[in-house]
């Protein structure tokens, strides 16, 4: 792997700046979709990564073209987030006070799509063990370190669908509600730290998600509601560089946002009830 000064270097030879907003970031979920954005974007910064997910082969395929193509230090860590042991080695890495990581972006995810009674309740254990229960632990192991620097961030990808109730979805959105609280009061408990905590609430974005999930027909949904992985990490990670609580990618989304904001509970929920079932 490139040294810093062979890093510099490299991205001298190709037009980038030696500068960077995070000198070392964790990106969990990092083999696809939303992860491998944040991935591609940081290294195109000068970022050096440490790429975190279940699929060892294809973190090492994109370790190779980054660290190749614009001279960044990448390390792989293949790591099932549901799996304790698993976690604890990521855990480790993050509280190493020889290894300061400047950002921690906790992406890893998945949903899962049917009647809750009908589910697996295995697998929907599973989902809050990634969802939540890995974030939880993360977080909890970078912020020390972060603290006692005075400096860092940590952005959790959550979804918009955290602010919603959807049949069919009940443990995914859930476990996006405990990311929606989790961070507003983290970012409360921070400020003034030199820490900062930032929540995603992206909407539909098209990746491997939606296979991943068993949902299979996308067609209800307009063409014009899906946003890019790139164009939801771009907006994620300049929410992080303004120490944003929150950040809702796209005018469309961020306007459905206020717009249903000041309706009841029962509204809402009635609402987005009719619409979650007519996707289904």
């Amino acid at each position: 792997m490139p040294s810093d000064s062979v890093a510099d270097t490299a991205r001298s030879a190709r037009g980038l700046p030696s500068s960077n907003r995070w000198k070392k970031v964790l990106i969990t979920g990092a083999s696809s979709g939303i992860g491998e954005a944040f991935a591609r974007q940081l290294a195109a910064e000068g970022s050096d990564l440490i790429l975190v997910a279940r699929g060892v082969e294809k973190l090492n395929e994109i370790a190779q073209e980054l660290e190749q193509s614009h001279g960044v230090q990448v390390k792989v860590c293949e790591a099932d987030l549901s799996a304790p042991v698993a976690r604890a080695a990521i855990e480790r890495l993050l509280a190493d006070p020889e290894l300061p990581i400047d950002l921690l972006i906790n992406n890893a995810g998945f949903g899962t799509n049917g009647d809750f009674s009908e589910l697996p309740i295995a697998r929907e254990e599973q989902e809050v063990q990634v969802n939540v229960v890995a974030v939880l632990r993360l977080t909890s192991a970078a912020l020390p370190a972060m603290l006692q620097r005075n400096s860092g961030a940590i952005l959790n990808v959550g979804s918009i669908a955290g602010l919603y109730p959807a049949p069919g979805s009940a443990t995914y959105c859930a476990t996006k509600a405990f990311l929606c609280s989790f961070g507003d009061s983290l970012f409360e408990e921070l400020r003034g730290t030199g820490v900062s905590m930032t929540t995603a609430l992206p909407g539909f974005t098209s990746t491997e998600f939606q296979k991943r999930s068993n949902w299979e027909d996308q067609r209800s949904v307009p063409k014009a509601a899906w946003l890019t992985a790139a164009k939801v990490a771009a907006d994620s990670l300049d929410g992080v560089s303004a120490r944003k609580a929150r950040v809702v990618p796209a005018l469309g989304y961020r306007a459905l946002v206020s717009a249903t904001a000041p309706l009841p509970p029962s509204t809402r929920r009635w609402i987005l009830g009719r619409g979650s079932r007519a996707l289904r």
